[in-house]
């Protein structure tokens, strides 16, 4: 693509998703007229747009593209069919994708960090993030969640470095790469590889591949950070061309010893290559995030970073938005939203949760609502994972009707499943169903988790809202096998 001039107009057929969005953000900061288009967009990103003054022009019209603009960039969620998209293509518009549109426009020339895996790169990338800012780097990135510590997630930043989450998943119609392919990295932090996005993938081997592809693409003069000990990012990496460094808990360069959790936060021993660094306090619990901790800890020392600055930027690091977000308590009983999107992201939540809310009963409240949890690629893991919990409510399977019948999740079987392992265990039903009768079997100090990649129709809230209203007993709830 031919980058636009400063001022030109750009168009986002797709402006409500939450990449889409972030990147009209960063159109807008680097001085282009943005104008995008969609049907049915929700907070949060609805009010970003609004504050940042950038008009929705509702559903999907010709009309749209008059005038001309001088780009269009196509979301990887619209299809052809699509009337903007048709209309683009009769008229020969220049149109581009969004990781396109990213690299020519804010990667160029920039040092590129991409932090990607199957897991914690949302995290990983966010940390990063306040990692360099608080050392004075001055960042550019492009975080796929909403990080406590910036106001929004992105920023283009005036530090010769760019940190971009780098998602596996498709780039757009017109073209089914991986978007992170696009990114041309100088630095790649791959966190795990596991089989999802079973909407695009068929099989492991398939997304191993395109982890591989990324790997490809580092310089030898880059750096890999990757996961110790696991056998698929060990196949993904074991032709690498640059320098490698590893990571995990009692393996590889970087290791974390004598996890404790005290009170509201976890601390930890650093090692590299045996030497002790130093003890890291932080807010965030579970293995998983000390994991997630060690990968950016190792980037970010590559950089420069001091341990001073590392220390101190760690303690005062507040995590994402939705990932085991206390959202609020209510009658004795704490509320908390989690982006669960896969059986091994559930399975570490819960195992967080009983570390943070130790001797507390846990709910966990599941809609299967991605491309992965929605089919049945996964039903045993499921039951493995929400196993975790002492009571387990799975409510319908979203928009159901879109997967065909014989790839579809049963939520009966994984119901089954939990209760045949003993556990109290029951399909939901819509979110509606769930908040008419859960509030009156609350008891104080259950600890309820509400686990979906969407809105899960605004259950978080409306369960505070319903515990405010009819407060539950206040007896201490019975042992956690009850």
């Amino acid at each position: 693509m031919i980058p636009p001039p400063p001022g030109a107009r750009i168009h986002l057929i797709g402006i409500g998703g939450t990449a889409m969005s972030a990147l009209a953000g960063l159109l807008q900061e680097a001085g282009y007229r943005v104008t995008g288009s969609d049907q049915e967009v929700y907070p949060p990103v609805s009010t970003l747009l609004a504050e940042l003054g950038i008009a929705i022009l509702e559903g999907f019209s010709a009309s749209h593209l008059q005038p001309p603009p001088d780009l269009v960039v196509v979301g990887n969620a619209i299809s052809r069919g699509n009337e903007e998209v048709e209309a683009v293509l009769d008229a020969k518009l220049p149109y581009a994708s969004l990781p396109e549109t990213l690299r020519e426009l804010f990667l160029r020339d920039r040092e590129t960090i991409v932090v990607a895996g199957t897991h914690g790169k949302t995290s990983v990338t966010a940390l990063l993030a306040w990692l360099f800012q608080a050392a004075g780097r001055d960042p550019g990135f492009l975080i796929g969640g909403v990080p406590c510590n910036f106001p929004r997630s992105f920023r283009i930043g005036n530090g010769a470095d760019f940190i971009v989450e780098g998602d596996e998943y498709d780039t757009a119609f017109f073209d089914k790469g991986p978007k992170f392919l696009h990114y041309r990295p100088d630095s790649v932090v791959l966190t795990s590889v596991e089989f999802d996005h079973a909407d695009i993938y068929p099989d492991l081997t398939a997304v191993q591949t395109a982890f591989r592809r990324l790997v490809n693409l580092v310089p030898r003069r880059g750096l890999i950070v990757a996961r110790a000990g696991s056998e698929t990012v060990g196949q993904c990496i074991e032709r690498c061309f640059c320098r490698l460094e590893t990571f995990g808990l009692n393996e590889g360069d970087w290791q974390a010893h004598d996890i404790a959790c005290r009170g509201e936060a976890t601390e930890f021993t650093v090692l590299h290559r045996q030497r002790p660094l130093g003890r890291l306090v932080w807010k965030l619990f579970g293995e998983h995030n000390v994991l997630n901790a060690l990968a950016a800890v190792a980037l970010a020392t590559h950089y420069g970073i001091a341990w001073a600055d590392i220390r101190a930027a760690m303690e005062s690091f507040e995590g994402v938005r939705r990932r085991m977000e206390v959202v609020g308590e209510a009658a004795g009983v704490t509320v908390v939203d989690d982006f669960a999107h896969h059986p091994t992201a559930i399975r570490e939540t819960l195992r967080a949760a009983r570390q943070r809310f130790a001797g507390r009963r846990l709910w966990a409240l599941l809609e299967p609502r991605s491309n992965t949890l929605r089919r049945k690629v996964f039903e045993e893991e499921l039951v493995e994972a929400l196993s975790l919990a002492d009571r387990v409510i799975v409510a319908e399977v979203y928009q159901s009707q879109k997967i065909a019948e014989h790839e579809r999740l049963e939520p009966a079987h994984v119901i089954q499943g939990l209760q045949a392992r003993g556990l109290v265990a029951e399909i939901g039903g819509n979110p509606q169903q769930i908040l008419e009768s859960l509030p009156a079997r609350l008891q104080h100090g259950d600890v309820v988790i509400a686990m979906s990649n969407g809105a899960f129709g605004g259950i978080h809230r409306k369960l505070l809202q319903a515990l405010a209203a009819t407060p539950c007993p206040v007896s201490k709830p019975s042992p956690l096998s009850a």
